[in-house]
């Protein structure tokens, strides 16, 4: 069960060597890991150096300098490194971001659940971060229904199956429906051997967090969030995830701004009913339950 790392790096000076000390210490490690640097500026690359010599699994791949720019970017990173191994050679794999810091039997665990479930298609652990004033650990809020962004690691076929990730923001939610699209389960667990911390707040490594959530709500629209389920879920995340109020309008105000400007969704009328399908009636009887539908639905089309 051989598994690969590939990861985008820019900037990342102040978290890589937790994530670098965090790998080095699975029970399971890697077969490779593939750090794309991503014109990196600041002492990233030295100090991944530092580690070569005790993980020797390690190759870093080198891409012009560029402005730092979540979604479509970090996935053109992620691409970079995908090119440069044969994934056929390998059963599974992960785009892992480096500002983790993961418990030691995180692949572990995963590859023992892929290998129980054949229809496992992706999956993670939990994210956390730790609260800037109270240093209390917190949670990220991510559903148990789809695999964080920060950590996808996914079964070689399904993840060709789907085509690979869009490179646009909004593509760590698609992946997902679009994982069900073709029948294979998409899930996240809350095991205590699977909660990691997210050592940066999700949303935050591109001019602010405020642009984050408005980054977050211009994906919602792409990948074809139905408007009433976008809206109940940003009113919940308004009392439950940092900045509470203000995090939450900047969000709605990404969706709004998408929409009025007519941009485009990722998937056809098919996928965007799917999705909304899924939306309408996890509002009724929870996400859990309405994955399991949709799933169902769709294996009961491709009879798989």
């Amino acid at each position: 069960m051989t598994y690969i790392l590939i990861s985008p790096c820019k900037n990342e000076g102040d978290y890589i060597e937790k994530t670098l000390i965090s790998i080095r210490n699975q029970t399971v490690p890697p077969a490779q890991w593939i750090i794309v640097d991503d014109g990196s500026t600041d002492n990233s690359v030295d100090i991944i150096e530092k580690y070569l010599p005790s993980m020797p699994y390690i190759k870093v791949v080198n891409r012009p300098k560029g402005e730092r720019r979540v979604g479509g970017g970090v996935i053109e990173a992620f691409n970079t490194g995908l090119a440069a191994v044969d994934v056929a050679d390998y059963e599974y794999l992960c785009k892992l971001d480096v500002d983790l810091d993961l418990p030691p039997r995180y692949f572990e665990i995963l590859l023992d659940r892929m290998a129980a479930d054949p229809r496992l298609g992706t999956a993670s652990g939990k994210a956390y971060y730790m609260h800037p004033t109270t240093n209390e650990r917190k949670s990220e809020l991510c559903g148990d229904e789809a695999s964080v962004g920060m950590t996808k690691f996914y079964r070689r076929a399904c993840f060709e199956e789907i085509g690979g990730f869009v490179a646009e923001v909004g593509w760590d939610g698609y992946d997902c429906h679009r994982a069900r699209w073709f029948g294979w389960r998409a899930i996240s667990w809350n095991d205590p051997d699977l909660q990691f911390i997210h050592l940066r707040p999700m949303g935050s490594s591109q001019k602010s967090i405020y642009r984050g959530r408005i980054r977050h709500g211009k994906g919602q629209f792409h990948l074809g969030a139905h408007p009433l389920f976008f809206m109940l879920s940003s009113l919940y995340r308004s009392v439950r995830q940092r900045p509470y109020v203000t995090g939450t309008l900047f969000s709605i105000y990404g969706y709004m701004k998408a929409w009025l400007q007519g941009e485009e969704r990722f998937g056809d009328q098919d996928m965007t009913a799917f999705i909304r399908a899924y939306q309408l009636r996890a509002l009724r009887s929870g996400k859990a339950e309405a994955a399991e539908w949709a799933l169902q639905q769709r294996r009961d089309v491709l009879g798989v």
